[in-house]
């Protein structure tokens, strides 16, 4: 089937997972945002063959190192949706700006949409487009594992911020509601920073979108 860890990179402790397809070893990095020794040392122990990186979003903490695993490896960059692009294009500026290590900008191998499919040796990962924290997110998600990788659309008891430009706080709800919620309760999702939890769980306890605070 899939196996998933997650390290947590940079000063941001951003979630990059790792997910390895069992029956042929083949391996994706999910949002490496930096710490590029940390990332192969976890895919060192989980015994994976990287084929692909894939991207959430366009945030440094979560794609500042994509093109250096890229250029290491010889694989592609997958994602994020392509109204990402000037997050990405403007990289050296961001990472400036926070004091982050720079990065260069980039142009993923391929940009992806709401109802894709991407591959990690013989599994598949649904794409679902939530803008809202930024405006080309995506989220990846594993129906056979009950698994989602959703960036930072949504975390343990929060939600993504939307104060940085063109985020926006109704489509994020509106992400979350539409594009997550219908996958299930059941579904474990990793977020981009902090502990994991179930969509179940945020519909219950979340209090910015529970189903009691939407009625």
């Amino acid at each position: 089937m899939l196996k998933c860890a997650i390290v947590p990179v940079t000063a941001y402790q951003q979630n990059c997972s790792i997910l390895v397809c069992e029956a042929t070893g083949k391996a994706a990095v999910v949002d490496p945002g930096g710490d590029l020794e940390r990332i192969k040392s976890g895919l060192e122990q989980l015994g994976g063959t990287l084929e692909k990186v894939l991207l959430t979003h366009g945030h440094m903490d979560h794609c500042a190192a994509a093109d250096d695993m890229r250029q290491e490896y010889g694989v592609p960059i997958i994602g994020p949706q392509q109204e990402d692009s000037f997050w990405i294009d403007k990289l050296p500026d961001w990472c400036e700006m926070a004091g982050f290590p720079r990065a260069e900008a980039f142009v993923p191998d391929q940009w992806l949409n709401d109802g894709d499919t991407v591959t990690v040796g013989e599994q598949t990962l649904q794409v679902r487009h939530c803008p809202g924290h930024t405006p080309g997110h995506v989220i990846f998600f594993h129906e056979g594992v009950r698994l989602a990788i959703v960036g930072d659309v949504l975390f343990q008891g929060s939600i993504g911020r939307t104060d940085f430009p063109k985020g926006n706080h109704d489509e994020l709800i509106s992400s979350i509601q539409e594009k997550l919620w219908p996958l299930g309760d059941d579904v474990t999702f990793i977020p981009g920073h902090g502990p994991t939890s179930t969509f179940g769980q945020e519909r219950r306890t979340n209090p910015f979108v529970s189903d009691t605070r939407f009625g």
